[in-house]
């Protein structure tokens, strides 16, 4: 799920569809997007981690982010990967990334994980495959402490990615800042940076609580 330049199918079992959608697509998908690495690197730079720093992919799909995240925080560090997919996680194994973070067959609004465990989250690609975007930003927030970092990402803008797939932006998008700064305060988060431009999307927020 670390990508959404297609988007899977909604249905009365969001969770069904996606697993269906990206199981499906598991066995080509790094090879869908070759040039992404030095967009998910400069996305894993932007949340500042420091050595030993405890860190989540959340919906990490392949595992693209996780070389970046673990050279931010070192041998010493803690780095998790969490996907719906099954097949995700295979491919992950597949292309050596298994090695750098245990990979969690989990649901990222439903985390096995104590109140409080990490330092920040990373999630590619991820809100808009939520049934309940509130409910996972929450579940993101009960899992970080006070202070900590969570980065939204994702190698293309909205406004490019809605171009590749022929579709027109909507008002009522998540991602948007004007829905998704609410939605992240409502939800435990502070919004700090916003960059929507055509080369990546990222939105920065802080744990509230500090």
């Amino acid at each position: 799920m670390d990508d959404d330049a297609t988007k899977a199918p909604e249905g009365t079992d969001q969770a069904h569809d996606v697993r269906e959608f990206f199981g499906s697509r598991a066995h080509d998908w790094d090879a869908r997007f070759p040039d992404d690495g030095p967009a998910y690197q400069a996305g894993v730079a932007a949340m500042e981690l420091r050595t030993g720093d405890r860190v989540l992919d959340a919906g990490c799909g392949t595992g693209r982010a996780l070389p970046a995240l673990r050279a931010a925080v070192g041998a010493g560090g803690t780095v998790l990967g969490a996907d719906l997919t099954p097949e995700m996680l295979a491919a992950a194994v597949r292309a050596g990334r298994g090695r750098l973070a245990p990979l969690l067959l989990a649901d990222v609004q439903r985390l096995p994980l104590p109140d409080a465990a990490l330092d920040a989250v990373f999630a590619a690609g991820l809100l808009s495959h939520l049934a309940d975007p509130g409910a996972g930003l929450a579940e993101l927030a009960r899992v970080v402490r006070p202070g900590g970092r969570l980065a939204l990402f994702h190698p293309v803008g909205r406004a490019a990615l809605a171009a590749r797939k022929g579709r027109p932006l909507t008002p009522g998008d998540v991602r948007a800042e004007p829905n998704l700064r609410p939605l992240l305060a409502r939800t435990g988060w502070d919004l700090v940076r916003y960059v929507d431009e055509d080369a990546r999307y990222l939105a920065l927020a802080v744990r509230q609580g500090a």
